[in-house]
C-alpha cells in the first residue's frame, strides 16, 4: 500500500536511448550553430573594415589616402600572415587526424598553434612600435591600425578557444579512453570532437582573413 501512494509522489523518470540520443544531436548543433554564429559576428567586423580600407582608397581626398613613402614594415607583415596561415591549416590538419583516431597528433598540431598564435601576437604588437605613421595621419594609416587592434584580438580568442580545448581534452583523457578513445561514440568522445570541429573552422577562417588583409595592406 505505502508503494503505491508512493509511486505518484517520487516518479522514477528514465531517459529512451532515442532521447539521449537526441539530446547529443542538440549539443553538436549548439557547436556547429555557434562555430559559424562567431564567424557570422568576425566576418561583420573585418567587413566593417574592408568597406572603409576601400572606400577611403576610391574617394582618395586631397591625396590623403597613402603619402608616399606611408607603408606598415613589410617584413613582419609578411611574418604574421604566414605564421597565421600555417596555422590554421595545421589546425585543420590536426583536426582531421583527431577524427581518425590519433589524439596524440592532434595535442601536437594544437600545441603548436599555441604557440604561432603567441608568436604572431607578439609580432603585431612589435610591429606597431616599428610604424612611419601615426594613426590619423592618413586612411592607409587609420585603416591599419584598426586592422592590427582587430587581428590582435582574434587570434587572442582563437588561440585561447585552442589551448582550452587542449586542456579539456588532458582532463577528459581517462575518460575518453573509458569510452573507446577520441573516436568513441559516447557522449563525451562526441563533444569533443563537435567542439574540435568548430575551432578548426574558425581557424581557417582566420587564415582567409589573414591572406585578405596581407593583399590589401602589402600587395594592392
Amino acid at each position: 500500500m505505502s508503494e503505491s501512494l508512493a509511486d505518484p509522489f517520487f516518479p522514477q523518470l528514465t531517459e529512451t536511448p532515442a532521447e539521449v540520443e537526441y539530446e547529443l544531436r542538440a549539443q553538436e548543433g549548439a557547436f556547429w550553430t555557434g562555430s559559424r554564429l562567431l564567424i557570422g559576428i568576425a566576418g561583420f567586423a573585418f567587413a566593417s573594415l574592408a568597406f572603409c580600407y576601400f572606400y577611403l582608397r576610391s574617394s582618395n581626398n586631397e591625396d590623403l589616402w597613402r603619402p608616399r613613402g606611408v607603408t606598415a614594415p613589410t617584413g613582419l607583415g609578411a611574418a604574421i600572415f604566414a605564421i597565421t596561415v600555417a596555422a590554421g591549416a595545421l589546425m585543420m590538419l590536426g583536426n582531421r587526424r583527431l577524427r581518425q583516431g590519433l589524439r596524440a597528433d592532434w595535442q601536437v598540431a594544437g600545441w603548436t598553434v599555441v604557440l604561432a598564435g603567441l608568436t604572431v601576437i607578439s609580432l603585431q604588437i612589435w610591429q606597431l612600435t616599428r610604424l612611419s605613421f601615426y594613426p590619423g595621419s592618413s586612411g592607409y594609416a587609420s585603416c591599419f591600425i584598426a586592422w592590427a587592434v582587430l587581428n590582435i584580438v582574434l587570434i587572442l580568442g582563437s588561440t585561447y578557444w585552442v589551448e582550452t580545448l587542449l586542456t579539456r581534452s588532458m582532463r577528459l583523457q581517462r575518460a575518453l579512453v573509458e569510452e573507446g578513445g577520441s573516436g568513441s561514440a559516447l557522449p563525451a568522445g562526441r563533444m569533443f570532437r563537435a567542439n574540435a570541429d568548430g575551432c578548426a573552422l574558425f581557424w581557417g577562417f582566420v587564415a582567409l582573413i589573414a591572406l585578405l588583409f596581407w593583399l590589401f595592406f602589402y600587395v594592392i
